[in-house]
């Protein structure tokens, strides 16, 4: 089983890129899923599908070819499938609050809802093993994060406050009837709740093991793209997720000679260069701007190739964490891995937002926490294997006023 996430900010290339892939993948044999998981889905469009191919099978994988499924969630066919109790029950409050009634139903689709029913699909096809590769074409940056932080998050809520809630609303339901106009829960959304957990316990293992999941960062060599890029690389890494490779998407061609794109080709040159600073050791796959839109099967199918060459696309194409996060004793540790080396070999620099770490020629920057930007006291030490930064001291007195 192999998982591939494709992860950046909004119009970078992002279901392009994952649509060639899955088609590649497919073309080699494996029984490929390629999932949106972007409430504006935009897959059938890339593969030039009749709508009414999609409308017929809502929300469920579309086979298009020979080992390649597609699949576009449909939010309204899973509020059934997985949220029905929980849907009712929000809705019911909202319309109470004095809401029309449509609205209500429309509002009460909650942020999450589609996340939680994409990762039962995952928990559900890595279980049964439907496919051999699922490709998941992410929302932009944020939405991506929330998604991967869900299973943390209910957990802590079942664990800690699911069953004290409800039992304490089994108590109070019968009184608060007589003088309460504002319904409370009842037991069929606790049970329903109960099942959406239950459902999706072990996904989080699924979507942080290395050996099955991978995170790939598309990006652009633009100056804001490329740091919201360096942001998403530091949230994986501290959800401890495997970033395999980044694929750097729309590079003016070479052989470009009109003076018209010197400057783009030149300042395109300069951001190719600050992302492997940025990114190194992982990879970065750099793809030359299509001649065309890549949309239908057969520029898909080029593209693929113009991205992976020979290289099988589900390969890990890195398999370590450049660097980890820890917390202890109210120190903040960044463990990076370089070998061979002695502390006077290396040089820091601290920027607000990042670590500069150079070697000789080699240089490399690592984004920093906010939180972790207010400790005044840096050190740095080596075991001849890692690295090891450590921030301490008093937090900056400013930030603390502001938390």
């Amino acid at each position: 089983m192999r998982i591939i996430m494709f992860a950046g900010k909004g119009g970078v290339g992002k279901t392009s890129i994952a649509s060639a892939t899955g088609l590649k993948a497919a073309g080699m044999g494996y029984k490929t899923l390629i999932m949106s998981l972007d409430i504006a889905h935009s897959l059938s469009d890339i593969f030039s599908l009749n709508k009414g191919l999609m409308d017929k099978n809502k929300g469920i994988p579309v086979k298009i070819e020979d080992r390649l499924w597609i699949q576009e969630l449909d939010i309204q066919e899973e509020i059934q499938r997985n949220w029905g109790d929980v849907h009712k029950y929000i809705a019911s409050l909202f319309h109470k609050a004095g809401l029309d009634e449509i609205l209500a139903e429309e509002l009460a689709i909650l942020p999450g809802m589609e996340e939680v029913s994409s990762l039962l699909y995952i928990n559900r096809y890595a279980h049964e093993g439907d496919f051999d590769v699922i490709i998941l074409d992410c929302a932009p940056t944020g939405e991506s994060l929330r998604f991967i932080s869900i299973p943390t998050i209910l957990e802590w809520y079942i664990s800690k406050i699911f069953k004290i809630e409800r039992r304490l609303v089994s108590y109070i339901r019968p009184v608060a009837k007589r003088f309460y106009d504002v319904p409370l829960p009842e037991d069929d959304y606790f049970k329903a709740l109960e099942n959406l957990f239950v459902r999706l316990e072990g996904v989080d293992n699924i979507l942080t093991d290395p050996t099955i999941t991978t995170v790939r960062l598309v990006t652009n060599p633009e100056k804001i793209v490329l740091k919201e890029t360096q942001r998403s690389f530091l949230y994986f890494s501290l959800y401890k997720m495997c970033i395999d490779a980044v694929v750097m998407n729309r590079i003016l061609p070479g052989n470009i000679e009109e003076t018209y794109f010197n400057d783009w080709k030149e300042s395109q040159r300069r951001y190719l260069e600050l992302a492997e600073e940025y990114f190194s050791p992982v990879p970065i796959f750099h793809v030359v701007l299509f001649q065309n839109e890549p949309l239908g099967k057969e520029r898909l199918k080029k593209f693929g190739e113009d991205i992976y060459g020979e290289h099988d696309p589900t390969e890990h194409f890195y398999t370590e964490r450049p660097y980890e996060f820890n917390r202890k004793d109210g120190k903040f540790f960044i463990k990076i891995k370089l070998p061979f080396l002695t502390k006077e070999e290396i040089e820091l620099n601290r920027l607000p937002e990042e670590m500069v770490i150079r070697v000789g020629g080699f240089k490399r920057h690592i984004p920093l926490p906010r939180y972790v930007s207010a400790y005044k006291d840096v050190t740095a030490k080596t075991d001849g294997t890692y690295l090891n930064i450590i921030f301490g001291g008093n937090r900056d007195e400013k930030e603390k006023t502001q938390r």
